[in-house]
């Protein structure tokens, strides 16, 4: 028997862990309130609550923290309603001209003794917010995404100060990032299937992953391959986010093929070569960059318009360099579109 589409969540994402505040900085114009910064993120706080050295629970955007009384305070501008509970939904914000991203928590909540790097996404009953399944992308499931496929979620910068300076002797591969759905397709030792972020879904006629592979007869041109792979990419178009880009039929562009047997991504070019021979799009790639002076410098270049369409904001960038075990790969999302579109 299948399950359907939307009946459970699987969070893998550290969105509650104990860090250390970097340092604080004034806000202009602003009496009291200031910034936090922690790692690469900023957070508008009390004057005076924190200090640098404390240690702090970071909460990141799109945390969505449960009704309880600790939380109350996030009421009247975060309240949300995911699997018909409410909770609070942490978004980046703009606050006296400063942008503020997620949220930071006394460790006393814990009651406990704690040690920085501690994750405490479940103690705390955080669980990462998505917005409602449209009804486009819904349907029954086979079962849980694939153990033997790596599931893809870039880290973003922010998390990766700490490294940040070793990135400096790299080229990487930078493309657009795509705002729309999860979408892997995979062949394995004759084995066809089809997934969302979090399921293997079953083969179904309203559903647009599915329509997607039949429109491109996806399953035959893997089958001719005569190899082990998956195709990950980004899923666009009518009821996906707003569709954006304004595409009239779903497309899906690829940004990873993943090598089953090597348990590896595969470099660039062979991810291009190999979507060539399938008749699948891209994500658009905008060349081999070395990084930015500062991680500042960094956000402000993912902002800008979208290749796929000029008339809205991409929402960021992916940075890719080396493969195998020595792959770094990381993404910047832009402030300008988490401030228009939420997260």
């Amino acid at each position: 028997m299948h399950e359907r589409v939307g009946i459970g969540r699987i969070t893998m994402r550290k969105l509650a862990t104990i860090r250390s505040v970097t340092e604080t900085r004034p806000i202009d114009g602003a009496d009291m309130i200031e910034l936090a910064i922690v790692d690469g993120w900023k957070c508008v706080t009390k004057k005076g609550e924190y200090a640098a050295g404390d240690a702090v629970i970071y909460c990141e955007i799109d945390s969505f923290l449960p009704a309880r009384d600790e939380f109350e305070f996030l009421r009247k501008s975060s309240l949300k309603t995911m699997d018909d509970r409410e909770g609070f939904r942490l978004r980046t914000v703009k606050l006296r001209g400063q942008i503020s991203q997620g949220l930071l928590i006394d460790p006393a909540i814990l009651k406990r003794p704690f040690a920085v790097g501690e994750d405490v996404t479940v103690e705390l009953g955080i669980v990462k917010y998505d917005a409602p399944i449209p009804a486009c992308l819904g349907g029954d499931v086979i079962g849980a995404f694939p153990e033997f496929i790596e599931k893809t979620d870039e880290e973003r910068i922010q998390n990766l100060a700490s490294d940040f300076e070793s990135y400096r002797d790299r080229t990487f591969y930078v493309s657009e990032k795509i705002d729309g759905t999860s979408f892997t397709a995979f062949m394995k030792d004759g084995e066809f299937g089809v997934c969302g972020r979090n399921w293997q879904l079953a083969e179904d006629a309203t559903n647009s992953h599915w329509r997607v592979v039949r429109a491109l007869n996806l399953q035959a041109r893997l089958v001719g391959l005569g190899r082990s792979i998956a195709v990950q990419g980004e899923l666009v178009g009518p009821g996906i986010q707003k569709n954006r880009y304004g595409l009239k039929e779903p497309t899906v562009f690829v940004f990873n093929v993943y090598d089953i047997d090597a348990s590896a991504y595969v470099e660039k070019s062979e991810m291009e070569a190999i979507c060539g021979q399938l008749g699948l799009l891209i994500v658009p790639p905008l060349g081999e960059m070395t990084i930015q002076e500062s991680l500042d410098a960094m956000l402000e270049l993912a902002e800008g318009k979208s290749v796929l369409n000029p008339k809205t904001q991409r929402e960021g960038l992916v940075w890719v360099s080396g493969s195998g075990d020595d792959r770094v790969s990381f993404k910047t999302i832009s402030n300008k579109f988490l401030v228009k579109y939420g997260g």
